[in-house]
């Protein structure tokens, strides 16, 4: 029983020694955040907890290789940033371009910093003489010297167009529209065609990296040489051999772009068009009706759908319930698949197509109207 206060008192020590210990790191552990955030500037309030506690001691100890260049080469080179690229994918290609060594540190001071939240899309002109630092400040730069614009297969023009408007160029929605359903001459001097009504059809699917600067005639070479490179002498091979010219080749691509959801089936859908002009058939094509109908309010997009009695009714051009053989014009923008489709179909016996009833996005091919009523969804 005599041992009982020492033992007490070596537990109280060892408690006492415990506490100390917890105090000194904890000190140590505001010390570091101050110098970190005197440093780097506060944290980002989306950091999860354990970043909270990692990363500014990360910071802390590779403050060095964060302030510093690697290297003294101070050539520049153009590194892009791609439109909805992650930030890891990022720092992974800083590195590979040579512009930093460590990609785990420039991935946790952009993220420490917010910064991984307010990249731009564009190109910069970055050297390794650069710290990671500036480097990463220089993705900050509003005035980057390229802006993206992305045209997506299907897109309208209306729909281009409001996406070039927020591109950041001083091109509004309404002059793009304008000139595009209007084209001046140097516009339609970039195709390889001439007579065509408008530039639906050949805003070729992509991403543009436009400079800041660049007026609207810019932007057309860009998209419609685009176009005209793709369009190689294989497709217009391939539209001959199908009796098309390149217009009507574009405005088949156009309606086979918003009828297949999958690249796969766009030679199969691409036969049944063929198939029923040969026979002397109507297209009856949903997306040419959705296109005469214009933009819907009350759903708040182009492409109505479903479609009503009423709309398959709509008197116009371009409804090919009513009317034989192609619309005047192409009702959207298809991408390379689409025109390969057109210019190489499939070889098949197929009328009719309707969409699965399992949501796949496929379709159930029919040769015959009975086949083709048979396959509709109960």
């Amino acid at each position: 029983m005599g041992n009982h206060p020492k033992k007490s008192l070596s537990f109280i020590i060892l408690l006492l020694i415990l506490f100390i210990g917890l105090i000194g790191m904890i000190a140590m552990f505001y010390w570091i955040n101050i110098s970190v955030r005197n440093v780097f500037g506060s944290p980002s309030p989306n950091m999860t907890f354990s970043q909270r506690v990692i990363y500014p001691i990360e910071l802390f100890i590779n403050q060095d290789k964060l302030l510093n260049p690697h290297s003294k080469v101070e050539k520049s080179q153009t590194f892009e940033i791609r439109h909805g690229e992650s930030v890891s994918m990022v720092c992974v290609r800083l590195k590979q371009a040579g512009l930093i060594v460590d990609v785990e540190l420039m991935q946790i001071y952009l993220v420490y910093t917010g910064l991984d939240r307010q990249l731009q899309s564009g190109t910069f002109d970055l050297a390794p003489s650069m710290s990671p630092i500036q480097i990463a400040e220089a993705f900050l730069d509003a005035t980057s010297k390229d802006v993206v614009i992305s045209i997506l297969p299907g897109w309208r023009i209306e729909e281009v167009a409001a996406n070039v408007a927020r591109s950041g160029l001083s091109i509004t929605e309404e002059v793009f529209i304008a000139a595009a359903y209007s084209p001046a001459n140097e516009y339609v001097s970039f195709l390889p065609v001439d007579d065509v009504l408008s530039l639906e059809g050949f805003l070729y699917p992509g991403n543009y990296f436009i400079p800041r600067e660049a007026g609207l005639g810019i932007v057309f070479e860009q998209i419609l040489l685009a176009f005209n490179q793709n369009v190689d002498a294989t497709l217009m091979d391939g539209f001959k051999r199908q009796g098309l010219t390149l217009y009507d080749a574009v405005i088949m691509a156009s309606i086979v772009e918003k009828e297949a959801v999958l690249d796969e089936e766009k030679p199969l859908i691409a036969s049944v068009f063929y198939n029923r002009l040969a026979q002397g058939m109507r297209l009856e094509t949903d997306p040419t009706v959705q296109y005469s109908l214009g933009f819907n309010e009350e759903l708040n997009t182009w492409w109505k759908a479903p479609l009503s009695l009423t709309d398959l009714a709509v008197v116009s051009p371009y409804n090919t319930y009513q009317v034989f053989g192609l619309p005047p014009t192409p009702i959207c923008n298809p991408d390379l698949i689409s025109l390969r489709a057109v210019a190489f179909p499939a070889d098949t016996p197929y009328y009719f197509f309707r969409a699965s009833c399992d949501g796949s996005g496929r379709h159930q091919f029919a040769i015959t109207f009975e086949e083709h009523l048979n396959n509709r969804c109960d």
